[in-house]
């Protein structure tokens, strides 16, 4: 009876792993080496043989005048990626008697094998260290992503450079070191700073109010007036991340290859994307389901600029997301579904020449251009946006004759962690997410504030989405100045940012 080896790997589907048995087995009966992989593999799979063949040859070893077959069970699942590199070799290497089977099969392995046996990075490792300790087992994993394993609470992680360090190690001539913890990094720009936007007072009321709150907004305005640069610091004035929140961050990141050598993500992502990025690229998928931009903004901004000039049918994918916080990626094969609860931050011109209510700038085609334009922008789509705020463009001298004293980012920040640890110390979560019966408890209106706002929704034609959308936004404001129960002011504001008919650049509810 021929023996077989038996060793664990993992593949991942969305956020959901499904553990691998990566079987090996060596068959007497033929003159020369047969190498088989089954287990409805990919190409990717499949070339780990001719990549492991080499990797033998440079360690001086050779495959022995057998059929070698390794099946990737269950065989009923989609396997893809070159992380079964170093299982499968490791896998070999036992059959032929140079690795203990007895102690890898105490380990998740994934890895890709370089041709000179070097173990170069993967995707994946972080949640995969996190499944297997969750099921008392170690992973070996590549060098350069240690420290994420690491990061998944459990110290029994192998983390080799090159095949022989790890063949050295269960000799016990070499013992490879347990990763350190090193501090998470991010990608935020420590250099912004909301002290650097000259004016836009209002623009940056309604970007804090955004920020403590966890709402969409919506700024319109002239090109240069400021939009993109208001946006690109929102990330400066919201709160730290919970450990919670960096983890399920740091898991995305990490399914998504984007993690590279980092231990975690520290600080929340700022996901700009352009104009002409195509729905995959926007809400995930490929033939490996891979997350797409709106999970890589999770727990941080997706800032959409230009916003009418992007694909209509890429904006509608934002609908869902936006109110589940999830997006669920339907393949032919496979169903992934990834976390989506991003703050959406967009900004657009007017019209197509951007200087729409400027007889010396706009066009001829003015104001006609404006309406075509802005109804590139469905209507479920813009009543989905709490903050509509118009921004208009700062004189260039008004800039360097400006002495006003600007409020830094850490200054707002204050307010803003202020307002949301309120809000998750009451309700457990930011006010943008509230809904139901939470929304009736914590955002309750005298009968006066009914009345006024009853009256402003009849008026405005606003939907019930809008409506309770007001009430969330009118809580936040409250939040700010540290206020128990919405007073009028807070519930006026509010409906300030939803424009009755047009704002001034002509955008429509």
């Amino acid at each position: 009876m021929q023996s077989m080896i038996s060793l664990n790997s993992i593949i991942f589907n969305g956020m959901d792993a499904t553990p691998i048995d990566v079987q090996v087995q060596l068959s007497t009966g033929l003159s020369k080496p047969e190498f088989n992989i089954i287990g409805l593999a990919d190409r990717a799979v499949k070339e780990s043989a001719e990549r492991i063949r080499n990797v033998l040859s440079a360690m001086k070893l050779s495959l022995p005048p057998k059929r070698l077959t390794v099946n990737l069970s269950p065989a009923d699942v989609e396997k893809s990626g070159s992380h079964f590199d170093l299982p499968i070799l490791c896998g070999i290497l036992c059959a032929i008697g140079v690795l203990p089977e007895n102690e890898l099969e105490k380990y998740v392995i994934l890895g890709e094998v370089g041709l000179n046996g070097a173990i170069v990075k993967t995707d994946a490792v972080l949640p995969a260290s996190v499944w297997a300790n969750s099921r008392g087992l170690g992973i070996i994993c590549p060098g350069d992503q240690g420290v994420q394993a690491r990061w998944a609470g459990h110290e029994n992680i192998l983390a080799p450079f090159h095949v022989m360090q790890l063949i050295n190690h269960f000799k016990g001539t070499q013992i490879l070191p347990v990763p350190e913890l090193t501090a998470p990094t991010g990608s935020q720009d420590s250099t912004l700073d909301m002290a650097d936007v000259h004016g836009q007072a209002a623009a940056k009321r309604a970007l804090e109010i955004a920020a403590a709150g966890g709402h969409a907004m919506l700024m319109v305005g002239p090109p240069g007036s400021g939009k993109t640069m208001l946006a690109s610091r929102l990330p400066t004035i919201m709160p730290e991340m919970t450990a919670h929140e960096i983890l399920e961050t740091s898991t995305i990141y990490s399914i998504a290859g984007e993690l590279g050598t980092r231990g975690l993500m520290s600080t929340r992502p700022f996901r700009s994307v352009h104009h002409t990025s195509s729905p995959v690229a926007l809400a995930g998928g490929g033939s490996d389901a891979r997350p797409g931009e709106i999970s890589l903004a999770h727990n941080g901004v997706l800032f959409l600029d230009e916003l009418p000039e992007f694909n209509r049918a890429t904006l509608e994918i934002l609908r869902q997301p936006m109110e589940s916080g999830r997006i669920l990626i339907s393949r032919a094969k496979r169903n992934a579904t990834y976390p989506a609860r991003f703050q959406l931050i967009a900004a657009m011109n007017p019209c197509p020449c951007g200087h729409l209510g400027n007889a010396a700038l706009s066009c001829s085609r003015a104001p006609r251009c404006a309406e075509a334009y802005q109804n590139k922008i469905s209507g479920p789509l813009l009543d989905r946006i709490d903050l509509h705020v118009d921004v208009d463009a700062v004189k260039p001298w008004e800039m360097t004759t400006d002495n006003t004293p600007r409020e830094s980012s850490a200054d707002i920040r204050k307010r803003v962690v202020a307002a949301r640890e309120r809000q998750i110390t009451r309700q457990g979560c930011v006010n943008a997410h509230l809904d139901g019966p939470a929304l009736e408890q914590y955002a309750a209106l005298t009968p006066e504030l009914t009345t006024f706002l009853n009256t402003a929704a009849e008026k405005m034609g606003m939907s019930a989405r809008g409506y309770n959308r007001i009430k969330r936004l009118a809580r936040t404001i409250a939040d700010l100045r540290g206020a128990d129960d919405i007073e009028m002011p807070d519930l006026a504001e509010a409906l300030s940012y939803r424009p009755i008919n047009r704002g001034k650049y002509g955008v429509k509810l």
